[in-house]
């Protein structure tokens, strides 16, 4: 069948149709208003008769791509060359030639403003449909605005466009229209758009048309310097805080000042431009002569052509079939390919240069124009333009764009970094740029990066600006301090802006938290590099800070608490509200100062996210383009490993790999000392590395392994600080030289050896014999009160052994008599011998010498006060003779025969003591607060201290629990022994009248509390009156009898027989325990009788009859009684100056 017979059905909605539709309608009709405008003759534009009503035709048509997303008529715009080839030579025609022209120029200026409009990609890409748009394609409208921005650029149209509005700026204020600013408006926003239109990359190989695309931005400088534009600008800015004309464009007038320097580095313009391009040259030949150098060492010799090995490798990817094994081969692949097609091939993310700026290919007459620039910017509007900006975004003005922050903060650090060079050439005053050390501008710093970091997704390139800036504000204030000539009100104003940096506290985090935070292929490779910068800037303004304060001077920091939230509370009477409660936070914000010191602040830089930072900035040392570059991570790596003691950080296999790298090219490096440094600090971390794995060989597994939540402390010489405020509130002892010790292995004696040696190789053998004098001295003293109290040895020898002439005893016990040594009360005569300084060498070595102090410990000499200024040495009263006569001989021994160390000096067998740190007096304030502190957090101290040895108690306690049948030893040997227990104890209760199985006082546990004595009353069962209990007794059996053949252990009987007492005279006794009773076993009972079937009440006795009763024997006859008495065991004590018996109680029958 033929195509032309065939039938087509359609829903009549095609997707192209639209598209196609509206070309056909709108290019007829553009095309013939195009035609209208006017054309050339004779090598002269000549204007239609109706110009200016097909230029109005022109922007009503423009208008009706608001609502397409394919841009129809800016496409047709760009076919029919309107712009190029109509619309500037019509302005270069009208403008300035009288009213009814001037209007042509402006509508003219109007449609050129309207086709260069910046096209934002990203937006336009959101808001195409995935289907009806599918071949949307705007490469061609971002290459028609190259065009348009080159036929902008012919000669004369600039002036004419500035032309427009020398009119509307001659007139006065009052003579000023609305017209007259829009004018004004419609020529700086064409000036925006072609500063905004992007040049193509500089490229050799391109035609000459091609490669004029790559200059437009320096011919637009050189027109818009020529035409006096940017003297305009100026003058805009300059004034914007004071004329409310020019302050309605402070904000366009950023964007073109950002758009204009964005891509040029500060430090180049700020230097001499007439010799930049020898110095791009020189550079460009250096580059190329590292090249050759690193292709020498790797090339390959000319002998190589005489022998050849190939090798062919086959494609790993390839699946490899085995011969004779086609079929299950081709089945494998079937299954290998639906399991990929399963597979998610996620792109790997490059690595982006800079999102904020852009490549530098400016040429030298434009360099030299944004050099002037960028001058007088810096002298007359630097700070009037920052304070109209933040005043107008303080007041949310609807001129302020999101993208105005992120341009004011790079506007603020190119022009910061540009007085920093060119201020000791031209010689600038810090007041050029006092704005930006105001406190608004620096909060406004900080509230913007913070919010850049809580926006989600976070605002990489906005909190990199803000990155920048801060360390552009460190470097002026760090100069500022050190600054020669500037004068005293300077450097106090830079130390007040230093004190409140800090004190502030969120500096200090977000720097951290800049470089903690860097991911590979999240952000840019210039936001690695400003974070670095930023980190090493301010540990440079720290530390001359700290040196220029001095040890003594102390600084806090502000930390603010969390705030915590509150839900309202709802009684049980409310019920189930009627909706759901909401909840609040507290207004008020709980802030706590904390001491800050440079080696805790040290202390939390090391972090392994933030060494992965550092490493991956090393990781692009061949790209660095100064040393300066190479000096920022060294510094930095060596604040990790070295004053942090964090060299564990380092331990990983990726980073050795690293190192491996450098130290392969460490001949290729350049010369410079920041290179030479890198190499001895990864010699150094290796040292460490390969010392810790002889430690504990396990360290080489743990290299594969992340280093994250403190697992690098162990790997580390890093020690935890003492805990508690003292300890943290202490400063070192710097004041004298470190203590020194002996290493580890080695006994007193040896340590004392060592010691001496020490002094013996320094030339001090004076300090020796002043350590032997007194030793000397002492010994004497002592020796001689112990004489005078205990007599001679001799002489007590001759006590002991008055019976005895023989020589053998003689010395058995005069070695006794020594070994006894002094008596008590020749201890208590001794008393702490001070040792006195005769010379100013002695108290100097006393107090600064650390081997002479070593002596003096290892001897046992104390010192009187630490803190004091020169230390007071003294010998305790507890130190014998005896010890001090070891010392005295030990020191003579190894003086005439020194101790052998293998040929190694003394001070080798030594090593530093850590610092002490001095005792610090706190304000009664501060001892106040921290007493209450401690009293809150005790009990709650004390409850984990409790459950960690319940913990710790069970689990020793489990460790040694085995389960097992197994019997330990002979059971007939452990029953025969508990037999004779038994006749022993029977005994022992025989002789002692207690049972034997049971302690003297009891153990069991009171029923009433000591102070409850009083209020505690029970009544009778019969509901009779209640009374005390001291006047409560128990009963023996009903039937009174005497159950002797029921006492198993043989023991007598307890005395039945108490006496009733009031209150009053009898005094219960509260200190001892309550006896506990013994049960009767029950029997049957006998008939009753009448002394024991009716109870008879005893009276009351005095008091010497109750300790007669209660105290007496066991024979004494039991009491008789009553049927009213309770079951209360309580017992009568002793009157208060009697001596407390041992009291007994009966359990009477249930009967009963």
């Amino acid at each position: 069948m033929n195509d032309d017979d065939a039938i087509s059905i359609s829903s009549g909605e095609s997707d192209n149709e639209q598209f196609v539709d509206r070309r056909a309608i709108l290019q007829p009709a553009v095309q013939s208003v195009v035609d209208a405008l006017g054309g050339f003759e004779s090598g002269t534009y000549r204007l239609g008769d109706e110009c200016y009503g097909c230029l109005k035709d022109l922007k009503r048509l423009w208008r009706k791509d608001d609502t397409d997303d394919e841009r129809t008529v800016a496409r047709i715009f760009w076919e029919t060359r309107v712009l190029p080839n109509d619309l500037v030579p019509i302005l270069l025609e009208t403008a300035g030639k009288g009213l009814v022209e001037d209007r042509c120029a402006i509508a003219c200026a109007d449609l050129m403003a309207a086709m260069t409009w910046p096209i934002d990609l990203a937006e336009e890409l959101k808001e195409l449909d995935e289907d009806a748009d599918k071949g949307t394609d705007y490469t061609q409208l971002v290459y028609s605005h190259l065009h348009y921005k080159a036929a902008l650029l012919r000669p004369g149209a600039m002036q004419a466009l500035f032309g427009i509005m020398l009119p509307c700026l001659a007139k006065n204020a009052k003579e000023r229209k609305e017209r007259d600013v829009q004018i004004i408006n419609v020529v700086l926003y064409l000036v925006r758009n072609l500063a905004f239109i992007k040049d193509l990359p500089a490229n050799m190989h391109l035609s000459a048309d091609q490669a004029a695309f790559s200059s437009l931005q320096s011919r637009l400088i050189t027109a818009l310097s020529e035409t006096n534009t940017l003297d305009l600008l100026l003058t805009i800015a300059s004034n914007a805080p004071t004329d409310s004309m020019f302050n309605g464009w402070n904000a366009l007038v950023l964007e073109i000042f950002y758009l204009l320097f964005r891509g040029v580095k500060p430090a180049s313009l700020a230097m001499d431009q007439a010799k930049q391009p020898a110095q791009h040259l020189q550079r460009l030949l250096a580059v190329e002569d590292k090249r050759k150098r690193d292709y020498a060492r790797t090339a390959t010799s000319r002998h190589s052509r005489f022998g050849t090995t190939l090798s062919v490798q086959l494609n790993p990817k390839k699946a490899q079939a085995a011969a004779g094994a086609d079929a299950d081969a081709g089945a494998a692949r079937g299954v290998r390919a639906i399991l990929d097609m399963a597979k998610r091939h996620r792109p790997q993310k490059g690595q982006r240069a800079d999102e904020l700026a852009r490549a530098d290919n400016l040429a030298l007459d434009a360099r030299v124009v944004l050099q002037t620039l960028a001058r007088t910017f810096v002298e007359a509007c630097f700070n009037p333009l920052l304070a109209s900006l933040l005043k107008d975004i303080k007041a949310e003005r609807a001129k302020i764009a999101e993208k105005d922050h992120l341009r004011l903060l790079y506007v603020a650090t190119w022009f910061l970094e540009f007085f920093l060079c060119a201020r000791a050439r031209h010689g600038w005053d810090f007041g050029l740029v006092a704005e930006v050390t105001e406190r608004a501008w620096i909060g406004w710093v900080l509230r913007r990066m913070r919010e850049a970091l809580d926006e989600k997704p976070k605002l990489w390139t906005e909190f990199q600006a803000g990155v920048e800036c801060l360390t552009q504000l460190l470097v002026l204030v760090d100069g500022m301090c050190s600054a020669e000539g500037a004068g005293a009100g300077v450097a106090d104003a830079a130390a007040v802006l230093q004190q409140q940096i800090i004190y502030n506290g969120e500096v200090l985090d977000l720097a951290l938290e800049s470089v903690r935070v860097y991911r590979e292929g999240t952000q840019s490779l210039a936001y690695l590099d400003a974070s670095v910068r930023l980190a090493h800037a301010l540990f440079r303004m720290l530390e001359r800070w700290g040196k220029a304060r001095g040890a003594g001077g102390e600084m806090y920091v502000r930390r603010k608490a969390k705030a915590r939230r509150r839900r309202k509370g709802k009684s049980e009477e409310d019920g189930v509200p009627d909706v759901e409660e909401e909840v609040e936070e507290e207004d008020e914000e709980v802030i706590h100062e904390t001491m800050f010191t440079l080696d805790a602040f040290e202390a939390k830089f090391a972090h392994p996210d933030i060494t992965q930072t550092l490493l991956a900035y090393l990781a692009r040392y061949k790209e660095f383009g100064s040393s300066e570059d190479m000096k920022r991570v060294v510094s930095l790596m060596h604040r990790q490993a070295v004053r942090a003691k964090a060299e564990g950080l380092f331990f990983m296999v990726s980073t050795l790999d690293l190192f491996k790298s450098i130290l392969a090219d460490a001949k290729s490096l350049p010369r410079d000392q920041p290179y030479k440094d890198l190499v001895a600090l990864i010699n150094y971390i290796l040292r460490k590395f390969f010392k810790a794995v002889e430690e504990d060989s396990f360290l080489v597994v743990e290299a594969f392994f992340p280093k994250n939540r403190g697992q690098w402390k162990h790997l580390s010489s890093w020690e935890p600080d003492a805990k508690g405020a003292k300890a943290e509130a202490a400063p070192l002892d710097t004041r004298f030289p470190p203590d020194v010790q002996v290493k580890k292995g080695y006994s007193w004696s040896e340590q004392l050896g060592i010691a001496i040696a020490c002094l013996i190789e320094g030339d001090k053998m004076e300090l020796v014999d002043w350590v032997k004098e007194i030793l000397m001295f002492a010994i004497g003293q002592r020796q001689r009160i112990i004489e005078d109290t205990d007599g001679s040895a001799s002489a007590r020898i001759a006590v002991l052994n008055s019976d005895s002439d023989d020589a053998e005893d003689n010395a058995e016990v005069e070695t006794l008599a020594a070994k006894r040594g002094p008596s008590n009360d020749a201890l208590a005569k001794f008393s702490d011998h001070m040792i006195p300084y005769v010379s100013d060498e002695q108290a100097n070595a006393a107090t600064k010498d650390p081997h002479l102090k070593l002596v003096f410990r290892l001897v046992y000499f104390h010192v009187l006060d630490e803190d004091a200024e020169e230390l007071e040495w003294y010998i305790p009263a507890s130190i014998l003779p005896s010890d001090l006569q070891s010392s005295l001989n030990v020191i003579n021994q190894f003086i005439e025969t020194p101790l052998d160390l293998e040929g190694k000096k003394a001070s080798q067998m030594l090593q530093k003591k850590r610092r002490r740190r001095r005792r610090r007096r706190r304000a009664p304030s501060e001892d106040s607060e921290a007493s209450e502190k401690e009293e809150d957090e005790e009990p709650k101290n004390k409850k984990k201290r409790e459950k960690k040895e319940k913990e710790k108690q069970q689990y020793k306690s489990a460790q040694f629990i085995e389960d097992s049948d197994a019997e330990y030893g002979d059971m007939g040997a452990f029953l025969e022994k508990e037999k004779a227990l038994r006749q022993r104890m029977a005994v022992a209760a025989a002789a002692t009248g207690q049972v034997a199985t049971m302690k003297p006082t009891g153990t069991k546990k009171r029923r009433r509390k000591a102070e409850d004595k009083g209020a505690d009353k029970k009544r009778r069962k019969g509901g009779g009156k209640a009374r005390p209990k001291a006047a409560a007794a128990k009963d023996s059996d009903k039937s009174g009898s005497d159950d002797s053949d029921l006492n198993i252990f043989g023991s007598p009987k307890a005395s039945t027989s108490t006496a009733r007492a009031s209150p009053g005279d009898l005094e219960i006794p509260t200190a001892r325990p309550r006896p506990r009773p013994r049960p009767r076993p029950r029997r049957p009972n006998p008939a009753p009788s009448d002394a024991s079937s009716v109870g008879i009440a005893t009276p009351e006795k005095p008091d010497s009859d109750v300790e007669e009763v209660v105290a007496g024997p066991p024979s004494t006859p039991p009491r008789q009684s009553s049927p009213d008495d309770d079951l209360d065991l309580s017992t009568h004590g002793p009157p208060p100056d009697k001596k407390k018996p041992r009291a007994q109680a009966i359990i009477i029958s249930d009967e009963e």
